[in-house]
């Protein structure tokens, strides 16, 4: 997050909650003020109706006093956070400074700034960006909370957090020399958390001939090729034929 923001708002891991330079998380009521409050930080670009409200507070049974719980825990938000920071009455909004910064939404931003580093072969660039997305996407949204909207937002971060090991690898890769380890222990990451992915194999396998282990970037390629045989019925796709075909010395052919 930018050095000079002076509110911050972390919901993946610890939750915190930074208001003008003042913590003030621990003034949230309970952990339903908490997730009341990420609700209304990651839809801040639109006002909740009170039956959404609710929806998202008791997703599974719905109370007969949640309208009444719902205007309680409200109040004592707009207490915590200032009357102008939520508004609304039927419609409520959370409006958050202009330097306001959300954890979630920075790793969204800072794996498109990576991916698209990376795609201009502007290694450096690319590197801190996608190793931030990562810290970020590599810690559970709200793990106190279990409720459906979560879980898309978790997808969501579980999507970033390859594509941000995927940058990264591609950027230490780019970058070579030392940063060539790092390379490895992403790809091998990225895989270990989505087998099935193309990219990962490809880039592993460039990250160990770089480091002149091309017998073990061999065996991952008979890795890739079983594991999509077995699990898809294909063989694998430009990217990983291509860093075969760079390990064999021949050139690949067009895709």
């Amino acid at each position: 997050m930018p050095a000079g923001s002076r509110t911050r708002i972390q919901l993946c891991g610890r939750f915190v909650l930074e208001l003008e330079g003042r913590r003030i998380e621990a003034r949230l009521p309970s952990r339903q003020g908490r997730l009341l409050f990420a609700y209304l930080a990651l839809n801040r670009d639109c006002a909740a109706t009170r039956d959404e409200l609710v929806d998202a507070l008791w997703p599974y049974a719905t109370p007969a006093a949640a309208p009444s719980a719902l205007t309680v825990l409200v109040s004592k938000l707009r207490a915590a956070l200032g009357p102008q920071m939520l508004s609304g009455r039927t419609e409520l909004r959370l409006n958050l400074p202009p330097d306001a910064c959300i954890d979630v939404e920075d790793s969204l931003a800072a794996v498109h700034e990576a991916q698209s580093a990376v795609a201009l072969g502007d290694w450096k660039r690319a590197w801190g960006p996608a190793l931030h997305a990562q810290f970020i996407a590599g810690r559970r949204l709200l793990p106190e909370h279990d409720t459906p909207w979560l879980d898309q937002w978790r997808q969501r971060l579980d999507d970033v957090h390859d594509r941000a090991l995927e940058a990264y690898a591609a950027s230490c890769l780019g970058i070579g020399g030392t940063e060539l380890p790092g390379a490895e222990r992403a790809a091998r990451h990225l895989l270990e958390r989505s087998p099935l992915r193309e990219t990962g194999y490809a880039l592993l396998m460039n990250a160990l001939a770089a480091q002149g282990n091309v017998g073990e970037a061999m065996r991952v390629y008979e890795r890739a090729r079983t594991t999509l045989d077995r699990e898809l019925g294909i063989t694998p796709g430009p990217a990983i034929q291509k860093a075969h075909a760079r390990l064999l010395g021949i050139p690949a052919a067009a895709p």
